[in-house]
């Protein structure tokens, strides 16, 4: 029996030699993971700058992961500030201070709400989506197909969507922003008795240019995410139909995780630049 051999089992005989094999495991698969999503995002920036460009299919993907996101994202804003307009409200009120309701609302709306929990909705729906549709193509070897073909199924799958993402994601987070505000508004003159024209001159005079495009480059970001991600997946998928819908589920924790530690690291990069 080989040195090595005895140090092994020696190890594994300690206390905690199960709960740092674990740790260790979680962390190699942790780097395996981030290594291959950053393998697919240099191909899918690569193929973005060769011909042809699919131009077509990137606008029906706007319609398909953007477009019919509307719903989810717009109905989530306006009973997100109906909420924070009836809680805010009430706490301030304590105070006297129900007047800077509008305040607290735009600016948590412009600079986080916005953009993380249309994220976080529109993204668990748009992630799984492509997770499924590409998915379903690999264990049904229509990717192979691409590949036989000639065809990069980067530039086919990825790009497009991966295009259409960041494209519409910005645009969502500025629509959730004002329907957010513009529910909050009418729950405070509701309960609050406060005037519409009060406050719109309050949310007018509390955010500027920094803090909307603090939440429009988050949202640019988490749109990147969860598509990079959903068709990671999707290309990853094995185990047919069951896998699928295995592969899809994971889709959804991972981007619901990454946009939230994502929300944090990019927040503390672009806050020098809102309050310089």
């Amino acid at each position: 029996m080989t040195t090595d051999t005895l140090q092994r089992r020696a190890f594994d005989r300690l206390p905690f030699s199960g709960v740092f094999g674990t740790l260790g495991h979680s962390a190699l698969r942790f780097f395996e993971v981030f290594g291959s999503i950053s393998r697919l995002t240099f191909a899918t920036v690569r193929a973005a700058f060769s011909l042809p460009f699919e131009g077509r299919e990137v606008v029906r993907q706007l319609y398909y992961l953007g477009v019919q996101s509307l719903g989810v994202g717009l109905l989530t804003a306006l009973f997100t500030g109906a909420v924070m307009a009836l809680q805010f409200g009430h706490g301030l009120a304590r105070f006297g201070a129900s007047n800077y309701v509008g305040k607290l609302i735009s600016v948590g709306f412009v600079m986080e709400l916005g953009p993380v929990l249309t994220a976080l909705l529109v993204g668990g729906r748009v992630g799984a989506g492509i997770t499924a549709e590409i998915g379903s193509m690999r264990v049904t070897e229509q990717v192979d197909a691409i590949r036989a073909l000639g065809a990069d199924p980067v530039k086919k799958l990825v790009l497009p969507r991966v295009l259409a993402c960041v494209i519409s994601m910005p645009l969502l987070c500025i629509l959730a922003d004002v329907i957010g505000i513009l529910g909050g508004m009418l729950v405070a003159g509701a309960e609050q008795g406060i005037a519409f024209s009060f406050y719109l001159d309050q949310v007018l005079t509390t955010v500027d240019i920094p803090e909307v495009t603090h939440g429009v480059i988050k949202a640019g970001f988490f749109g990147f995410f969860y598509s990079i991600i959903g068709c990671w997946m999707g290309l990853q998928t094995t185990g047919g139909t069951e896998g699928v819908g295995r592969f899809t589920t994971q889709t959804v924790v991972l981007t619901s995780i990454t946009i939230l530690v994502g929300d944090f690291v990019l927040g503390k990069a672009l806050l020098p630049f809102v309050h310089p």
